[in-house]
């Protein structure tokens, strides 16, 4: 779940208010260390609280910090609004003749502007090229072995599931195969039950003087001496 926005106004609930300066003044403190570890900076930080009382951090002398700031407030009261201009126009200057030369060397990269170089200056600009072509060449060897293994963890899934297609079709063909054997196993033997029953039936209805003749044969042929 995403953390709901809090307005941001005064806390109304006294409880509520000190509860959350307290967390806030804990986590601007670590913020604030944080960033003088990280960067190597100064860094001073004063918070009186809604009750007047004081809370304050200070990388190294809080004394010292405040002699600099003090310092450099004077110092910053000093200046006539035309080294301020200065200043900007150095700066400005500075950053047109980055971008400029910045410009030159991608020019060159791409070939352009070659001229003027010494022999010296193309050997170092070439070096550069190569170093490009080098991570360039890394970087889509990379690519494609990424998309060489998930080819081939496709084709492993779809090996898997021909696989068990074919097993499916084999067990199916083993079903109906069982069942035309059960099939014609049953058809066999209704058959030879009708046969026996026609042959019962034919004995059990044959004419009672056909039966009598028989046996009056059998008797003459036992008479005889």
């Amino acid at each position: 779940m995403t953390r709901k926005k809090i307005k941001i106004k005064k806390i109304d609930n006294i409880a509520a208010r000190q509860v959350t300066f307290s967390k806030r003044r804990r986590g601007l403190f670590k913020k604030a260390e944080e960033l003088a570890v990280l960067c190597d900076a100064d860094v001073a930080l004063i918070v009186f609280s809604s009750t007047g009382k004081l809370f304050d951090f200070a990388s190294s002398s809080m004394k010292h910090i405040l002699q600099k700031y003090v310092s450099h407030s004077s110092n910053i009261k000093k200046y006539q609004p035309l080294e301020f201009l200065q200043q900007e126009n150095s700066l400005q200057v500075r950053l047109s003749k980055e971008i400029s030369d910045k410009t030159r060397e991608l020019r060159r990269m791409r070939g352009e502007d070659l001229e003027g170089l010494s022999l010296e200056e193309l050997e170092e600009l070439a070096q550069k090229l190569q170093v490009g072509l080098n991570r360039v060449s890394e970087t889509k060897d990379e690519q494609i072995r990424n998309e060489i293994a998930t080819l081939q963890y496709k084709g492993a899934e779809l090996m898997e599931e021909n696989n068990r297609l074919k097993q499916r079709v084999a067990e199916m063909n083993n079903d109906r195969r069982n069942g035309l054997i059960i099939a014609d196993m049953d058809r066999m033997i209704l058959e030879e039950g009708q046969t026996s029953e026609s042959i019962t039936n034919n004995s059990t209805t044959q004419p009672p003087h056909l039966q009598a003749a028989d046996c009056s044969d059998t008797l003459l042929k036992l008479g005889l001496p």
